[in-house]
Parts: C-alpha cells; structure tokens; sequence
C-alpha cells in the first residue's frame, strides 16, 4: 500500500514527533550506547574512518563528551514516590502469592509450578535484600552455611556475584546472611521439591523459566505488577521495594547499621540511609526510648524519682 501524500495545510498541522520523557538513568543508557557506538567507528583497528574518506570525504567523530551528556550525581536517582512496603502490605503479596499457586493447581493447570517459583523468588528477593539482577543471577551452588547461624542449614549464606558495578568495573561480589529462619525454608522446599519439576532445571540457575535457563527480568517485574494491581496496592510500589523492605525492617528490627549496610552492599552508610524508610510507628518508640534515656539520666543526677 502507498504512503498517503499530506496537503502543504494538513503537514503544517501534522504533530511533531517529540522524545519520550526519560528518566536520567535511562538517558544516561542512551547516551553510552551512542558513545561505544561512536568510539566503535573510529577505533583504527576497523579502519571505517580511512573507508569513510574514501568515499565520502569526511570520516566520524565522537560526539559524546562530558560537557554534552548527564552525569551520575546523585546515589539515588528513583522517583520520589518509590518507598518500601509496609510489614502489613508484604504480608498480604507473600499470602496472595501463595493463594495464586493453590489456585492455579486446584484447576488443574500446569502454570502452578511457575507461580510457586515467582513466590518463592519474592520472599527470597526480601529475605536477603537482592536487586532484580542479583537474584535472576543466583545459581544453586550460590548458597552455603554460616558456622555461626547452624539452624539455617544449607541456606545461611547467599553469595552474590552478580551486584552492582561501578562504572567501568566488574560486577560486585558480597555474601548474605540469613536472618530470618523461614528464608531457609523457603529456599529448601523450592530448590530441593519443587526446583526439579522445570523441564530446564538441569541449568545451574537457581530460577530457570520453562523455555529457558534462567528467568527473564521482565517476567520478573510483571508478576509483582500483576499481584501489587490484584491488592490494590500503591502502584509505586515495586520489585526494588522488596530491598528497601528487607533494609528497612532491619533497622525497624534494631540491626546495627554497620551490619545493615553490609547486608545491602553499599558502600557508604549515606546510601543504606536514602533506602531506608522506616514507619511512623518505629519512630515513635525510638523517640520513647531516647527520652526514656534521657529522663532517667536527668533523674539520677538529680537523686530525684518520678
């Protein structure tokens, strides 16, 4: 079929096509790939600059600089309305979850097992304070015992390879430690039953998807979407949430916040701070304890009672 032609009147009148409204991390993605892609055509060893100038007259540059692009300022550049779940929302998503897998397996559908395994990865997700690509990443050899903690069994450690990198680096490794004893539970009866049941689980990975070795970040995502929407939950709320949960309730929990940061990975304390987002409640006591302090102190120096 031919293009339709547009009249001079209806071409003045046709929108505009206009970029979409980015978010600076992804503008910053966009931006480094056209800079690999530049620093690609003008790399000698490809000689595309000598073909250029043969045939052109002219050959490409680097457009790409510090002066033209955004920089990464900020430790954290989510959106303001991003925070963590409350204990009672957790709660309700973990319970839906498992409602959906008796569900499914009560109507004789075979979607069950996936549905079981997206439940345990969110409770595992919480558990040890992973980001979506730490935990896609994990392999079953990835845990281990913590000498210290034995009532975890084989699941008291989770060795992360796959952590955040900074630019130009590696990823970063960090090892977990479980601190709640249903986490092991939860790994075990997953890893151990129902794991085997996948016709990928002979892949090392510790969530293969059905079609393949290792779940994808998008089905991820969309299973928590798809629960968050069924409980009405505040649409703000995310996979990322289950982290800054699981750091969270660690302080709320009276964590020491040398511990707390480790757990998370971070390398400054200022960081574990922005995630953090305890409750109202939490303050309140922390409030009552420091006052508490305080009052009994003054009454002693005084030799007073209350």
């Amino acid at each position: 079929m031919s293009r339709p032609r547009l009249s001079p009147r209806t071409a003045c009148e046709a929108p505009r096509w206009s970029a979409p409204r980015l978010r600076r991390r992804g503008l910053r993605n966009y931006q480094e790939a056209v800079r690999l892609f530049c620093a690609y055509l003008i790399n000698p060893a490809y000689q595309w600059s000598t073909e250029c100038e043969q045939r052109f007259g002219t050959h490409p540059i680097q457009v790409v600089h510090d002066w033209n692009t955004a920089e990464h300022i900020d430790e954290a550049e989510s959106d303001a309305g991003k925070r963590a779940f409350t204990r009672k929302e957790l709660i309700a998503l973990f319970d839906h979850a498992d409602e959906q897998v008796v569900r499914i397996r009560a109507a004789g559908r075979k979607g069950w097992v996936p549905a079981f395994r997206d439940a345990a990865l969110m409770k595992t997700a919480y558990a040890f304070g992973l980001r979506r690509n730490e935990i896609r990443m994990l392999d079953t050899a990835d845990f281990g015992r913590n000498p210290d903690g034995p009532e975890f069994g084989e699941y008291g450690v989770t060795y992360v390879r796959y952590g955040k990198a900074k630019k130009g680096s590696t990823p970063k490794r960090r090892s977990v430690l479980a601190i709640w004893d249903w986490s092991a539970e939860v790994l075990a009866e997953w890893i151990e039953e129902y794991r085997p049941m996948f016709p990928t689980a002979g892949s090392p990975a510790c969530w293969p998807s059905e079609r393949g070795p290792r779940i994808g970040l998008s089905s991820i995502n969309t299973r928590l979407a798809a629960y968050r929407d069924e409980l009405g939950l505040d649409p703000a709320l995310d996979f990322h949430s289950l982290r800054r949960s699981h750091i969270t309730h660690q302080v709320e929990d009276g964590f020491d916040a040398r511990f707390v940061q480790e757990q998370a990975g971070h390398e400054h304390s200022s960081t574990t701070s922005i995630y953090t987002c305890v409750s109202s409640d939490y303050r309140t006591r922390t409030l009552r304890r420091v006052l508490d302090t305080t009052v009994a102190a003054a009454l002693k120096k005084t030799g007073r009672t209350r």
